[in-house]
């Protein structure tokens, strides 16, 4: 029986410069998803790829001096290796300077001209070059881009414009009849309430004041636009013709299973792109999932902020696998998650040290001491608690897992399986094999624990394998296995024996300060290379000198009543995370648990703490003061500290430790 097919695909990353994780938990995710497909046996097709015209692409080649098809093909070269890095197991990584793609979208876009679907006109508004897109001045917030935040231009060019309204009623049918569609529910009403039901605008297709792009053939002074050229990647990558003379790969695979994208980016998904297959006459795509993003701080990563996390330097610091472990496992399904180094450190030593690799390693040196590294499947084995409940929830996994993947619930999933985990610790616990191997007559009783723990730990490293691929590939190796389908996953002690081989450690746990000189290093490599881009880019604002920015100076403030004393909150605070706020050499950006609540506080105390200092220490903050924005970062809170006339500075701190943060003071 031929297998069903199945195709996802990945928005196609950009080719400004280097993905940070945010973009790269893209890649994983949608890489996690497609290998469980493949496990539940599905043909895969897995699309990624590189969207590599526009504006800004070509302004950046400019300034490094070299042609725009040159700068792309190094930044693309950069992208597929870091999706090559973190083990995504993609099909085919598609450029849409492939000439393929590049004849079929031309064909597209003179298919919609001479069905009427684009005219010819001219576009006047605000211009944001980074999101290439176009506003209206009662779109802008603040006067600056609602995407991105970053400043606009007034632009005025000719172009044409595909007529959005005439689809508009058809796509607001589809969407209300077939409720999957946008995912998640949130993302879909967001789509309705604010662009479909208010009325579609015509869209810009095509630009006259660049020339990177696909030539409009019937009007060279035209190329089209960023959008209608990046949409199509995901038919013309698998075969789509203009014409109708489509290759095997459309006819199989054609519509979209699922698209997996950025919730930035849904509008263009779920209103353009379907409106431009109903104009071509070709099905829709049966599912578009906009991800929440990974923030860093107090907001997304951005070079501009110095706060940007990159694949690679993660996977030198702690792995691969944990690095697809902590991005697939921290980002919730509609909420937007957060990575710092110390969160990847902490998740890094309490789950993968603790409770995976803590349990294959001990369980292999028991079979190995008690055993000469073979324990056995008994006939008559123990079917009482805590065997029976052991062996219960071990095989009830499986379901519990697919039921989440199917959802494209995988931070759910992963933690399914870390359950098995952690219920096998538990076992141990309960079981005590130490205690056994002193008595003869418990040897037979000490083999079936062993196995129970060998066959739970295979059960649970072919589970894992479709999100952490090499780490279950270690262990089968440990185990004398090899990764087992999901209904074999559902069944116990399938191996008449099981023979161990001992392995190093899968992850030794970690000391912060130990990584945090390298990862000091890593921020001030990239402060280097964000400015001397920027020098680059606007040489003559690097001529400038920097800006000075204005320290907080303390007020001196008239006697108060102890009723407005009383208005002020002091809470401790622990600090999790800290790093220099860019182009300032006075502040620093403190990450603060108070209780289950994180907050930003930027502080002018750079010249007598180090970032690394100051991570772990619990200090006395003011709380309910308004926010502040403070070299660009909102601040909210103030640090309180000491300071004699010799300019010697002391935080506030608890003198017990063991109090815990959130806790007020009064």
């Amino acid at each position: 029986m031929a297998k069903k097919p199945y195709y996802i695909t990945t928005a196609i990353a950009y080719t400004s410069g280097k993905p940070h994780i945010g973009n790269t938990y893209e890649a994983i995710l949608a890489d996690a998803i497609a290998r469980f497909k493949r496990k539940e046996g599905y043909d895969v097709f897995f699309q990624t790829g590189t969207d590599e015209h526009g504006q800004k692409i070509q302004e950046k080649a400019q300034a490094a001096g070299v042609t725009p098809q040159a700068f792309v093909d190094g930044v693309a070269n950069e992208i597929k290796g870091i999706w090559d890095l973190v083990d995504t197991s993609y099909d085919k990584f598609m450029r849409t300077t492939d000439s393929y793609h590049e004849k079929q979208v031309a064909k597209m876009f003179k298919k919609f001209y001479d069905q009427g679907d684009i005219y010819k006109g001219y576009y006047e508004g605000m211009y944001c070059t980074p999101c290439e897109s176009f506003w209206t001045e009662s779109q802008l917030v603040d006067g600056k881009c609602p995407d991105c935040g970053r400043d606009v231009k007034p632009a005025k060019e000719e172009a044409y414009f595909f007529k959005m309204g005439k689809y508009a009623d058809r796509l607001i049918e589809h969407i209300n009849t077939h409720p999957e569609f946008i995912q998640p529910v949130s993302r879909k009403n967001e789509m309705m309430n604010n662009f479909l039901l208010k009325g579609l605008q015509d869209l810009c297709v095509s630009r006259t004041s660049f020339t990177w792009g696909i030539p409009v053939d019937f009007d060279n002074r035209h190329v089209v636009y960023v959008w209608m050229d990046a949409l199509s990647n995901y038919i013309t990558g698998i075969g789509y013709d203009a014409d109708g003379n489509h290759g095997e790969n459309y006819k199989k695979y054609w519509p979209a299973d699922l698209h997996l994208i950025g919730k930035d980016i849904l509008r263009f998904h779920t209103i353009y792109w379907p409106i431009f297959l109903m104009a071509l006459g070709e099905p829709l795509p049966k599912q578009v999932f906009g991800h929440p993003w990974l923030l860093q701080g107090d907001g997304k990563m951005s070079k501009s902020k110095g706060n940007v996390i990159y694949a690679d330097d993660l996977a030198r610091l702690f792995g691969v696998d944990a690095v697809r472990y902590f991005v697939l496992h921290e980002m919730p399904f509609d909420n937007d998650g957060q990575i710092t180094w110390e969160l990847v450190t902490e998740r890094f030593n309490t789950d993968l040290a603790n409770v995976l690799g803590n349990l294959v390693s001990r369980t292999i040196a028991m079979i190995d001491k008690y055993f000469g590294g073979t324990v056995v499947r008994s006939e008559k084995a123990n079917e009482e608690d805590p065997d029976a409940e052991f062996k219960a929830t071990v095989t009830g996994i499986s379901a519990k897992v697919r039921a989440k993947a199917d959802e494209l619930r995988i931070a759910d999933a992963i933690s399914e399986v870390f359950t098995l985990f952690r219920r096998a610790n538990k076992y141990i616990d309960e079981t005590m094999p130490w205690v056994l191997a002193k008595d003869e007559s418990k040897k037979s009783r000490l083999n079936d624990v062993l196995y129970n723990l060998a066959e739970a730990i295979q059960i649970g490293a072919s589970l894992l394998d479709s999100f952490m691929p090499e780490t279950s590939k270690k262990i089968f190796s440990a185990y004398g296995g090899e990764s087992r389908s999901l209904e074999a996953c559902e069944e116990f002690g399938l191996r008449d024996s099981v023979t161990v081989t001992a392995i190093p450690p899968l992850f030794a746990r970690l000391d912060f300060k130990v990584l945090a000189p390298e990862i000091e290093k890593i921020r001030a490599e990239q402060a280097a290379a964000y400015a001397a881009e920027q020098a680059k880019l606007n040489p003559e604002a690097a001529k400038q000198p920097e800006a000075k920015t204005e320290a907080v100076e303390e007020a001196k403030v008239p006697e108060i009543a102890f009723e407005d004393f009383e208005k002020v909150q002091l809470r401790v605070g622990e600090i999790i995370a800290c790093e220099p706020v860019p182009k300032s050499s006075k502040l620093l950006k403190e990450t603060v648990k108070f209780g289950e609540e994180i907050r930003t506080v930027v502080s002018g105390i750079a010249k007598h703490y180090k970032p690394e200092e100051m991570v772990g220490k619990k200090v006395v903050f003011v709380t309910n003061l308004a926010p502040r924005k403070v070299c660009g970062v909102v601040s909210e809170g103030m640090i309180l500290a000491a300071e004699d006339e010799d300019g010697t500075l002391s935080l506030i701190v608890p003198d017990k430790a063991e109090l815990k943060s959130g806790a007020n003071l009064g």
